[in-house]
């Protein structure tokens, strides 16, 4: 999951040691128990407090300024080019004490970088630029408890204990002198401001409406409280007058058993009098008590929300320093092995390793890393044995689905084995990778379905028959129509699936053999790791065939994480050589901190077909609370090479797709017009419609049913095939403690297996013989005729070798 960033970048050293800049003797170094980066991409938009940057810092744990290290030899990293290193003083309406541009340092790579930085109510924020401040904030420092150090004539630190750090450098001395005396000002202020605040009400964190709430039912408790005193008043007055008549009862001649009467009656009255003053006594006391501490309730109540808003901010801040810190060390593994003379297959890794250090780049990959993350104690299963390594290798397919393999063959399963009910804790995860070597912890399955993306991305034919009846249109740009919903339906099983698939190793493959029951077959591989990408081609009897590859890139944006497929979709018919192109809009996942996860498309997608010219243009309209349109809204126009309209599309990417034909009328000016609505009704088409989902699919991670059949057991398919990846199926069938020890060691493997290519390409470098960096084996990376792009295209061979059972050439990644 989660998908979340924590960037913990490489960052300057303590006072004692060598800093950066104005004539330092080393670069900064990793320290010891270095603060949190701020620069770890968009934050919520609110400046964050000191509970915000500590808790973010302590879950980092990772490298950064600390207060270890010693320095390396080196001249310091030197400022940017360009631009000024601050500017005037506050006062521009912002209502901030300073604000200008400063130097801040952000890692080796990056070095110093400027950033606009603003002192306001004892806080110093800073941002990327000036217009940033709107809605993005990049870090914050509470300097109520920071220390401030002035390093040389332009450098200067602000620490407040080890959670943050920020080395900062000002164009010139005055310029740094005026930020440090502002600083110090607003230090002070700060301090005495949190004095005042602990020893009074502190009315001033009280806002005005609640003022005048307060006010109002104090006014009210006045006035009930004099009711009863006037209610009060009026008993005594009766209740002396009711004694006075007995009294005088008591004073004629009565017979004995009357007077015992009387005085009984008389005494009742007293204690009803006393009762009631004491009442009224009880009453004035709770107004007193209201009036004296309801200052005090208010604060706390204010004190309350402003600690559930800092919470959220930090688990914001947390999720995203999560990933980044991940991200940092990654960066940091590769850069070694990329030396000037390593070419071929170390050409990818520099690339990755760039994207990892570079506090400028806010694009995440979304695959199984976060590989930072272990398993939390509290999810009522510990894990297996130590010695990952020996147990796994008695680790094999279940026995079940052996035994079914003759049923599967004949008729396809419909359930499997139900989602075990775990709780899963973000907090209790990101705190328990705190001081573990990174490397070493896994991604737990909790986060994923037992699917993995080639499995996903065979779901794509899910509604293959779409493509058979378009096999058969014999006008384009009906044609056209059929493609079009099949592009939408790809999406409909995504509504309710928020768990993640399994990120492919690299090498692995899918095949989907449905020649005899529904015309076509499918295979995919896993052809790069960094950055994930794979391969996929489709054929069917029926006329047509379809290939992709699929890059995936995410932003996570604290809230919501978006989902960005890269490259080209093609589909051919065979019979009338019609080549049809097209490229997927961004899925964005919401809540990934708080509440329930929740899926969304939004963006538009052009279909063209490179014989005709003929274009369609869908749009994926976003969700949002105050539209009135109905939700998951697609829209689409089927137009020819001259951009006449034909066919209006209409529907949802989760449940249908219409399609009508568009009649032009002559307008009142002589000219062309739309058909109108209830004209246009008449010529309706439902192009697709969602099958429903299967029984109890909620417990089954909401599969369709062509998904519930994916990962059954065949025989026959490559070694390399996702049904025989062992913690994918120990997952799926319920034992994710073991599914957790065997991802971990597959995850190793891979790693080794990387480690080994990168010292056979520097070998080969080195003794200056020729090298062949990673290539698929079924299929290969050539420019695509038709989009002029890059791209992996089947090259053939797969079936035929399952025919006869030849898979030599695979390479052993289980």
């Amino acid at each position: 999951m989660a998908a979340t960033e924590l960037r913990g970048v490489v960052g300057p050293g303590p006072a004692a040691i060598a800093a950066p800049g104005g004539g330092g003797t080393g670069p900064p170094v990793v320290g010891g128990g270095g603060g949190g980066r701020g620069d770890s991409g968009p934050g919520s938009g609110a400046a964050l407090g000191t509970v915000t940057a500590a808790a973010a810092a302590a879950a980092a744990g990772g490298p950064g300024p600390g207060a270890g290290g010693v320095a390396a030899a080196g001249p310091a990293p030197a400022p940017p080019a360009g631009g000024s290193g601050g500017s005037g003083a506050g006062g521009s309406g912002s209502g901030s004490a300073r604000e200008g541009w400063l130097f801040k340092w952000t890692n080796y790579i990056k070095g110093y970088q400027r950033r606009w930085f603003v002192l306001s109510n004892g806080l110093l924020s800073y941002y990327r630029s000036k217009a940033e401040m709107r809605h993005t904030c990049r870090g914050t420092i509470n300097l109520a408890t920071a220390n401030i150090t002035v390093e040389d004539s332009c450098n200067f630190i602000i620490s407040n204990g080890g959670a943050q750090t920020y080395h900062l450098k000002a164009s010139s001395e005055v310029e740094r002198q005026r930020w440090v005396t502002a600083l110090e000002l607003a230090k002070a202020k700060a301090v005495k401001m949190l004095a005042e605040s602990d020893e009074s009400g502190d009315e001033e964190s009280v806002s005005q409406t609640d003022k005048t709430e307060l006010q109002n039912t104090l006014r009210t408790l006045s006035s009930k409280v004099e009711d009863l005193t006037t209610c009060n008043d009026l008993i005594a007055k009766h209740g002396t007058a009711l004694q006075r008549s007995l009294s005088e009862l008591e004073a004629l001649r009565l017979p004995a058993e009357s007077n015992e009467k009387i005085k009984q009656v008389n005494e009742r009255a007293t204690l009803f009098r006393i009762t009631s003053n004491a009442m009224i006594n009880a009453c004035r006391d709770f107004l007193m008590l209201a009036q004296t501490h309801s200052k005090k309730w208010q604060k706390s109540l204010q004190y309350e929300r402003d600690q559930r808003i800092r919470l959220e901010e930090t688990l914001e801040q947390l999720a995203k320093q999560h990933n980044h810190l991940e991200r940092a060390f990654r960066g940091a593994t590769v850069l070694p092995a990329n030396t000037p003379g390593s070419a071929g297959s170390g050409k990818d890794q520099c690339c990755s390793g760039k994207g990892d250090m570079s506090d400028e780049d806010d694009e995440n990959e979304f695959f199984d890393a976060p590989e930072i993350i272990t398993m939390p104690e509290n999810l009522g299963h510990k894990r297996t044995g130590s010695n990952i390594s020996g147990a796994s290798s008695d680790i094999s397919l279940d026995e079940q689905y052996k035994h079914q393999l003759e049923e599967t063959k004949k008729e396809k399963r419909t359930r499997i084995p139900y989602k075990p009910n775990y709780s899963l804790n973000l907090w209790s995860i990101m705190k328990n990778c705190i001081g573990k070597e990174l490397s070493k912890i896994p991604m737990p399955v909790n986060f994923n379905e037992p699917l993995s993306m080639l499995q996903r991305l065979t779901e794509d034919l899910e509604y293959h028959e779409l493509l058979d009846r378009a096999a058969k249109c014999e006008n384009s740009l009906e044609q056209l129509c059929y493609v079009a919903a099949f592009t939408v339906s790809s999406y409909s099983t995504t509504v309710f699936r928020t768990s993640k698939p399994f990120n492919p190793l690299l090498g692995e493959t899918f095949e989907l053999d449905r020649l005899e029951e529904n015309g076509y077959r499918s295979l995919c591989e896993q052809v790069s790791h960094h950055p994930p990408a794979a391969a996929h081609h489709a054929e069917s009897k029926n006329g047509w065939t379809l290939r992709q590859e699929i890059k995936i890139t995410s932003k996570f944006r604290g809230k919501y994480l978006s989902i960005m497929p890269l490259g080209s979709i093609h589909c051919i018919f065979h019979a009338t050589g019609h080549h049809y192109t097209w490229k997927k809009v961004t899925t964005t996942v919401h809540n990934i901190i708080v509440g329930k996860l929740w899926i969304d498309q939004s963006g538009e997608i052009d279909i063209v077909n490179h014989k005709t010219g003929d274009k369609c243009n869908l749009k994926f309209v976003p969700y949002s609370y105050f539209s009135r349109d109905v939700a998951r809204k697609v829209t689409g126009e089927v137009t020819d090479p001259s951009g006449k309209v034909h066919f209006a599309l209409l529907g949802t990417w989760d449940e249908k797709m219409d399609c009508f034909k568009v009649q032009p009328v002559v307008g009142e000016n002589g000219g062309d017009a739309r058909q109108r609505g209830h004209e246009a009704e008449e010529s309706r088409v439902m192009l697709w419609k969602r099958n429903p989902l299967p029984k109890n699919a909620e417990n089954m991670y909401y599969f369709s049913e062509l998904a519930l059949t994916l990962n059954a057991w065949e025989s026959g398919t490559a070694p390399t095939d996702s049904r025989l990846r062992p913690d994918q199926r120990l997952m799926e069938n319920g034992r994710w403690d073991e599914a957790n020890a065997e991802k971990q060691r597959l995850e190793e493997k891979q790693r080794l297996s990387r480690k080994k290519r990168e010292a056979e390409a520097m070998k080969a470098t080195e003794d200056g013989t020729p090298y062949d960096p990673y290539k698929a084996l079924w299929f290969e990376r050539k420019k695509d005729p038709v989009t002029k792009e890059l791209t992996h295209i089947y090259r053939g061979g797969y079936w035929e070798c399952k025919e006869k059972q030849d898979w030599t050439s695979c390479p052993d990644i289980f």
